[in-house]
């Protein structure tokens, strides 16, 4: 974008588009961090949010489990009483 827009107060190099009132940067090194800033907060959501699914189904394996340990103790006690 040129920079013939409206200088945004307090933004360095960000203008708005008169037309369309949409605010613009004009700095292409600003908007390129930005952007991979953006880029890496989603991957760490990702990464956050796949956690807590691998953990919640890692809790639900070790509830099976203890299930079916109980299960075999009780089986063991009821043929050593037989």
């Amino acid at each position: 974008m040129n920079e013939s827009g409206i200088p945004v107060d307090g933004y360095s190099g960000w203008f708005r588009d008169p037309k369309s009132n949409a605010i613009q940067c004009a700095n292409t090194t600003e908007y390129d961090k930005y952007m991979a800033a953006h880029r890496a907060k989603l991957a760490k959501d990702n990464d956050f949010e796949a956690l807590q699914t691998e953990v919640s189904e890692l809790k639900s394996d070790v509830s099976d489990i203890k299930s079916l340990l109980l299960t075999l103790v009780q089986t063991q006690k009821n043929r050593n009483y037989d």
